[in-house]
């Protein structure tokens, strides 16, 4: 099986962060300091940028993300922000 070549990435904004989490159907899961996931999140980043993947962080907004899951009638978790993320990355949504 090939490998992507771009991979969307699921990025908090830090103001965001703590609104994010409270939403989340799996928030209690990320970490409850905002540094300590973005710490965690760019070591994961760098080891699939150095696989040969391209990474793009797409920024998840909690009322347009809220939004998206309501209209796919999935729960705000994990696999839906993957979902969004690699969505936004298909219709270049992502900055």
């Amino acid at each position: 099986m090939d490998r992507p070549r771009r991979v969307g990435l699921p990025w908090y904004a830090p103001e965001q962060y703590q609104a994010l989490r409270t939403r989340l159907a799996d928030g209690a899961k990320l970490p409850p300091d905002y540094e300590t996931w973005r710490i965690a999140t760019e070591q994961m980043e760098r080891e699939v940028q150095r696989s040969g993947v391209e990474v793009v962080r797409v920024p998840i907004e909690p009322e347009i993300f809220a939004a998206w899951c309501e209209r796919a009638g999935l729960p705000r978790d994990a696999a839906a922000r993957a979902r969004y993320a690699a969505a936004a990355l298909a219709a270049d949504w992502a900055v």
